[in-house]
């Protein structure tokens, strides 16, 4: 094994620039700092080797036979340094972005401005994991979610792109068929379909102008993905509490109506959600500025 501390790496590779270089002043020129800061790294180098690697003048430096040798082996570290340069520092956006969101936020909002971004970033591919569960980000290799409210865990970076409050929706011929609720006994008498979040229940809390109130519906369906529930909700299944964003094209169609617009659900958040603002890969960073300005839940 080694002796020397990894740390020397850099050491090495500076002290390769000064040998191509012939001199501290003009590799601190290449290196973008001081003559003295080079000739210190050099220094350190020689030390942690415990050999002479450079023979100085005041005209000029020379290369000891040690000095020769390091330098054969070692120009190598320009070459991977360069590689490594060229792979995160590419001149246009490029690679693969993994995002992952539920069913219902793929299809209704992020599919239609795809084709904005493709034309924008080519070389950027996207991997599409579409899960009505929360995924875990780190352990699955995910660099970025949507998801409908803001993360828990304080390691995650948020940033919101939207905010609305869910709102009483139900299908049209339901409501010919059961009657439409004038009050807030008569709307828990009828059916409904729950979203599972996140335990399995059947109280819905709404809220008023100046009050709350929790109903326990005694008939409904409940499901965990919230793409099934709007379809259940257009078809007649039961009443259902949906943000207004979601069954936008279901209320145009008039596949669903708003029923008592005085009372709601809680007001919720659409995040963009990330494990670190840190060095965020080119692609990476270019998904994320787009999403955010693209405005999506409009």
């Amino acid at each position: 094994m080694s002796t020397i501390d990894f740390a020397y790496l850099r050491h090495l590779a500076i002290f390769c620039v000064v040998a191509e270089q012939g001199s501290f002043a003009a590799a601190a020129r290449v290196l973008h700092t001081s003559r003295s800061r080079v000739s210190e790294q050099v220094a350190d180098l020689e030390g942690a080797l415990g050999s002479r690697l450079l023979q100085r003048s005041t005209r000029k430096l020379m290369l000891t036979e040690e000095g020769q040798r390091v330098f054969s082996r070692a120009t190598i570290l320009q070459e991977v340094l360069e590689d490594i340069d060229s792979i995160t520092n590419t001149p246009v956006p490029a690679g693969r972005v993994a995002i992952t969101m539920n069913h219902d936020i793929a299809h209704k909002f992020v599919l239609p401005a795809l084709d904005g971004f493709i034309r924008q970033f080519p070389e950027v591919q996207i991997d599409f994991v579409l899960d009505d569960e929360r995924v875990d980000l780190i352990s699955e290799k995910i660099d970025l979610a949507i998801r409908i409210g803001l993360p828990r865990d304080a390691s995650l970076i948020a940033r919101v792109l939207h905010e609305e409050t869910f709102a009483i929706f139900a299908q049209p011929a339901m409501l010919d068929r059961l009657g439409e609720p004038e009050s807030l006994d008569a709307l828990e008498a009828l059916p409904w379909v729950l979203l599972d979040l996140p335990h399995w229940h059947n109280n819905v809390r709404l809220q008023s102008k100046d009050s709350s109130r929790t109903i326990t519906p005694s008939r409904y369906y409940r499901s965990n993905s919230p793409h099934l529930i709007h379809k259940m909700a257009a078809m007649g299944t039961g009443v259902a509490l949906l943000l207004p964003s979601t069954v936008k094209e279901e209320t145009e169609r008039g596949e669903l109506v708003q029923i008592l617009p005085g009372w709601h659900g809680e007001r919720t958040a659409f995040s963009l959600v990330y494990p670190s603002r840190k060095n965020l890969p080119q692609r990476t960073r270019v998904l994320i500025d787009y999403l955010v300005s693209a405005n999506i839940f409009k």
